[in-house]
């Protein structure tokens, strides 16, 4: 094994072991598009979902079949049929649908079986249970449009799905719904995940999709100029919802978000949207502090935002024994107030818990992150890299290429959050001619 090797796997294992303990416990619904499958992905998937179950997140596996049941209808020479996003599920559509989600159950536990010696498998049990987990009802009759056969959730047996988890299974569940009656419903992956996770209060709700996620203009296609948006406040992805027309097909860009915001409207705190495409890409969402597609996240939860007039006291409250011990440079009440709208704040019932200020210069498209303070009531709850990727977030819409800073004691924090440590003559010239020589305090950047 190369020296190089060691030099560089064991601070990668190290990074990613804090979200190994944050996640251990935790319940990820993960709804894997049938596109995922056709374009022969299922065992890459498979094998990262194992790894993460054997880590300790209990898991839930949603998948599509849109592509499988279109291609045994062209089989039997019959036209595929959507109306409002949904399938129009005929005869013909019930049983094909029906055929689709044999073969596929099939073919996942099949994945989920493998455990040859020198694969990512090896060693591996995954139990793998499926069930009639779901009530359906009719879709009915839509602006003159019968669905047929085509269903909507009624109702989802959280109980026993979560009964299901704690005996260490991974629950296995196909877009098919049963009314009280008997009668078959074909569901759309979508909704079932979305009620799924709403019902057992899951952690995190995964769409693994065809689309990559969400660019920060929507309206252009996404580039080095226009990249994923990565994190996107409820609030935002409500407005954006809003101005968007309504989905009709998996690639609009309403047509995952919707469920996203759904599902964080009711309680769920994480949703993502990620492309199958990318190998890794769950892996990469979940243990990497950047990810790789859109989060959609509930902020009321974390009380994340701009600071106001209003918090000045709580800020000062805040970083005054970090200035006392000399971890933060000492600033007056006056800078505060003349800088209040440079601050983001973390407020949890009525007092400040996090903050950080974020000082532009335009001129060297940059900004200098400052003040970054995270009680020691809340440390190692996340919420300073909740206030980085805000603080990321302001920068970026200020046509910044980078955020700095300056730090005596917490230059490892910032190494493992993707920052690069650089000369203090890298400094833009207005604050180089500020920087104190005698703190020697460490420069660091990090590219947006």
């Amino acid at each position: 094994m190369s020296t190089v090797f060691n030099f560089t796997f064991v601070p990668w294992f190290r990074s990613v072991a804090p979200y190994i303990h944050m996640h251990r416990g935790k319940t990820f619904v993960v709804a894997m598009a049938g596109e995922a499958i056709a374009a022969g992905k299922l065992a890459s998937i498979a094998q990262d979902l194992a790894l993460i179950q054997s880590m300790g997140v209990k898991v839930v596996l949603v998948h599509g079949f849109r592509p499988q049941v279109n291609e045994q209808l062209r089989a039997k020479g019959h036209e595929a049929k959507y109306s409002h996003g949904i399938r129009i599920t005929d005869e013909v559509a019930l049983d094909c649908a029906q055929e689709a989600a044999g073969q596929l159950r099939y073919e996942i536990e099949a994945a989920f079986s493998q455990g040859l010696p020198n694969t990512p498998m090896a060693g591996s049990t995954i139990r793998v249970i499926s069930g009639n987990f779901i009530t359906a009802r009719p879709v009915g009759v839509v602006d003159g449009v019968d669905f047929q056969h085509s269903g909507l959730v009624r109702k989802v047996d959280a109980a026993g799905i979560r009964r299901a988890l704690d005996f260490g299974s991974m629950v296995l569940m196909s877009p098919f719904g049963f009314s009280p009656t008997g009668e078959a419903f074909n569901l759309t992956m979508e909704e079932v995940a979305t009620s799924v996770a709403i019902s057992i209060q899951a952690d995190k709700l995964i769409f693994m999709t065809e689309v990559p996620g969400i660019a920060q203009d929507p309206a252009l296609p996404i580039s080095e100029d226009n990249p994923i948006d990565t994190e996107l406040p409820l609030d935002a992805a409500r407005k954006l919802l809003a101005a968007l027309p309504p989905a009709q097909r998996p690639t609009d860009t309403a047509f995952y978000l919707q469920h996203c915001v759904k599902a964080c409207e009711a309680g769920i705190e994480r949703n993502h949207i990620l492309p199958f495409s990318v190998d890794g890409s769950l892996l990469l969402e979940v243990y990497v502090h950047d990810g790789i597609g859109t989060m959609v996240i509930d902020e009321k939860l974390e009380s994340l935002r701009e600071a106001t007039a209003d918090d000045i006291g709580g800020i000062l409250q805040l970083i005054e024994p970090f200035e006392r011990d000399g971890t933060l440079v000492k600033r007056s009440r006056t800078e505060i107030e003349r800088d209040i709208g440079q601050y983001t704040v973390i407020e949890h019932d009525g007092v400040i818990f996090g903050c950080a200020a974020l000082y532009p210069y335009p001129e060297a498209r940059t900004a200098e992150m400052a003040a970054l303070t995270v009680s020691p009531q809340s440390q190692a709850q996340g919420d300073g890299e909740r206030i980085l990727k805000r603080v990321e977030q302001r920068a970026k819409a200020s046509g910044l290429d980078s955020i700095f800073v300056l730090t005596t004691r917490t230059m490892h924090w910032f190494l493992k959050r993707g920052f690069q440590q650089v000369n203090p003559d890298w400094l833009p010239e207005a604050r180089k001619r500020k920087y104190n020589w005698d703190r020697k305090s460490q420069v660091l950047v990090k590219k947006l």
